[in-house]
């Protein structure tokens, strides 16, 4: 039990040391950006965040209920 213990620290130590050495080592030295709205590759892509999608997709459909009522009116 107790050499599983000692087992996981030194892993998750060893994890540890080896994030933070590739985090200082790296010309940035920061953490890759996780968020899709601020992340220049999924942009290009064309792929935006999904609160983002949900306004637009709103917005279209309040635009197209209003077209719609001007046309039967």
């Amino acid at each position: 039990m107790i050499k599983i213990l000692i087992l996981s620290i030194l892993l998750v130590g060893f994890a540890f040391i080896a994030l933070a050495t590739g985090i200082i080592l790296k010309k940035d030295g920061k953490f890759p950006v996780s968020q899709i709205g601020h992340n220049k590759n999924m942009r290009n892509k064309g792929i935006e965040c999904p609160q983002t999608q949900d306004m637009k997709a709103q917005r279209e459909s309040r635009k197209m209920k209003h077209a719609t009522n001007i046309q039967n009116r």
